[in-house]
């Protein structure tokens, strides 16, 4: 592709029709910091969302020179040597992210218009509930001037997909300049909301892994995040939420501060890739069902709030609400739940993650991981405590950063050089922040470990050891597959890749192109070869009874009131959401050829909750 006229493509997507709806009813949530790293570039033009990581900005600069060289665009590097460097290297990959996306839809839209091959391909492409779809098909059978009304259609109608990005929350690291610390904005979450901001993508920032006030804060600073004269936002807020209750807290932070969340997007706490955020014990049917019941109670509660902080600010008010989309991601996995979850909650998309790491045409995978996560079965899957955030990771068995990691162990080597310290949370004795899978915090922790061994048993000593030495460098492991793709030289320490797929990974065996795994969705093919997978609802439910178990056999110290009162609402709170699936599972008419068995699955659970003991204070 070669970039001419490319201010006349600019100018032509500045006058699609405003407000258009996406053409499908799903996208592609973020995974890891390299799996979606470009998925804009690859999906983007067939009007299929997508979300890129912007946690690191080394990678993205990596990427952003690959991609100029292989379009043959004059590249400049920004180097850490360049003031503000991180933000820049940022606002500088999603310039040409924009730029390819926009070029490619207009090329896109032209081959559609010319070839009635490509545009049926297309059209088999869409949903089959869509407009777009019938509208296509109806040009079709026309036949008359056929070409001028497709293109007149196609100019109205389609739109590309969304170029979103991805801030964890609490990954704000600190950041220092010859031993002195910069100001809060160089902080590495600021920075990367600055790089957004300032980039050309009209698109969702999607804020994960909880609120963080200060950098709510920070987006008063960027004016394409309020609405202008005409209700619009040039840039919108994405939550990622597990419950109704958190949704409402941080959307009413940010209208007081005359700041609209667009979106919330609700993820399964433990069936989902990357790290798990239990809830406690809410299972998503009833959470997805209360924020069905009460939107109406969110748009409205944000929207006065929003009103009063405008006003002061003396910007342009909206007179009635902007739109808010609610979406759901976490276990999907073939077209009946996938239209059950749009039609029954009434949700604006769904997400589908783990099954496109094997649809090489949308995601940065290299062959070998690729290869397996084919192979995986259930049990390869498991919801491990290698990150160094603390909290829990879902991986899988048998990868590159696991062996890696296990080879240094034997050696007495445990830890990573930690070069890029996105994860250096903690501090060490100079107030620095330090990582907790680097070598240098494990070599302090294994001595002071060592200088106990004589006063602990064998069991504990080994248990402690594992516990140190077993967190991974996700900074490194989980860039490395895009490098590996793209023959993108790998410095420093071999970290081998870390991926992070949910469990709904187990049941999907084979490479599948874009366009099956598409109609996979919606239902026109299959690319599942075992059917014998179960139910997202019940799959998350067994996953959080195992998580209770768990959480209880962890239990090494005295319990407390506190724990007991948490324990015995967690176990609550899932036979209360086992009640609330049997009477949607009797009464709806939907999943028909399961519905004797996940009511069945449904009443052994709900024996196996009431046979779990919740350990209490022992009474004098």
């Amino acid at each position: 592709m070669i970039f001419t006229n490319f201010a006349q493509t600019i100018n032509e997507g500045m006058n699609m029709t405003k407000n258009q709806k996406p053409l499908h009813s799903f996208h592609i949530p973020v995974m890891g910091l390299a799996y979606t790293i470009d998925s804009p570039i690859r999906v983007a033009h067939y009007g299929i969302s997508s979300v890129i990581s912007i946690a690191d900005d080394e990678l993205i600069e990596k990427m952003s020179a690959f991609y100029h060289q292989k379009f043959n665009l004059p590249y400049q590097e920004i180097s850490q040597k360049v003031a503000d460097y991180r933000a820049k290297r940022i606002t500088s990959y999603l310039n040409l992210v924009d730029k390819i996306v926009k070029e490619k839809f207009e090329n896109f839209k032209n081959e559609l218009a010319e070839s009635k091959e490509a545009l049926e391909d297309y059209i088999n492409l869409l949903p089959n509930k869509s407009e777009i779809k019938k509208g296509l098909q109806n040009l079709v059978e026309e036949g008359f001037h056929w070409k001028e009304n497709i293109k007149n259609y196609i100019e109205k109608h389609l739109s590309a997909g969304e170029i979103d990005v991805n801030i964890m929350t609490k990954l704000d690291k600190d950041n220092f300049v010859k031993n002195e610390q910069l100001p809060i904005i160089y902080n590495d979450a600021h920075a990367a909301l600055r790089g957004f901001a300032n980039s050309t993508v009209n698109s969702s920032i999607v804020l994960s892994a909880g609120m963080n006030p200060r950098l709510y804060s920070y987006f008063e600073n960027f004016e394409d995040f309020y609405p202008d004269k005409n209700n619009q936002l040039k840039k919108k807020i994405t939550l990622k939420v597990s419950d109704f209750r958190s949704a409402m807290i941080q959307g009413n932070f940010l209208a007081k501060k005359g700041l609209w969340v667009s979106e919330y997007r609700i993820e399964s706490g433990l069936n989902c890739g990357g790290h798990a955020f239990a809830t406690e014990g809410l299972l998503l049917g009833p959470i997805m069902d209360e924020f069905k019941q009460k939107k109406e109670q969110l748009v409205q509660s944000a929207h006065d709030l929003m009103v009063k902080a405008l006003e002061q600010k003396g910007m342009a008010i909206p007179e009635t609400p902007l739109d808010l989309k609610i979406t759901v991601q976490g276990g999907v996995g073939n077209s009946e739940e996938h239209e059950f979850l749009l039609d029954h909650y009434q949700v604006d998309s769904v997400g589908w993650g783990s099954p496109f790491l094997l649809v090489p045409e949308a995601t940065s995978v290299d062959q070998a991981t690729r290869n397996l996560l084919i192979n995986a079965k259930e049990e390869d899957l498991y919801l491990s405590h290698i990150s160094p955030l603390g909290v829990p990771f879902n991986t899988l068995r048998g990868t590159t950063n696991e062996k890696l990691k296990q080879k240094r162990i034997q050696e007495n080597k445990a830890g990573s050089s930690c070069p890029k310290k996105f994860l250096a949370l903690n501090k060490d004795t100079e107030g620095k922040g330090i990582c907790t899978a680097s070598k240098k915090y494990q070599d302090a922790k294994l001595e002071e470990l060592e200088e106990k061994r004589n006063t602990i048993s064998t069991e504990n000593y080994e248990k402690a050891k594992q516990q140190i030495t077993e967190k991974s460098c996700l900074c490194v492991g989980l860039a490395n597959a895009s490098y590996l793709e793209n023959n993108i030289k790998i410095k420093g320490q071999d970290q081998g890749v870390v991926i992070c797929p949910g469990p709904n990974i187990a049941y999907f065996d084979q490479e599948v192109s874009l366009s099956k795994m598409i109609q996979h969705i919606y239902g026109n093919a299959t690319v599942l070869r075992n059917t014998n997978r179960p139910n997202l609802f019940i799959k998350e439910l067994k996953m959080y009874i195992d998580y209770l178990k768990n959480d209880i056999q962890a239990i090494t110290e005295e319990i407390n009131t506190a724990k007991t009162k948490k324990l015995e609402s967690f176990k609550n709170n899932l036979l209360e959401g086992i009640e609330y699936y049997q009477n949607l599972f009797s009464t709806s008419s939907n999943f028909e050829n399961i519905k004797n068995d996940v009511l069945n699955q449904l009443n052994s659970y709900k024996n196996e909750l009431f046979g779990i003991e919740i350990p209490r204070l022992a009474v004098a």
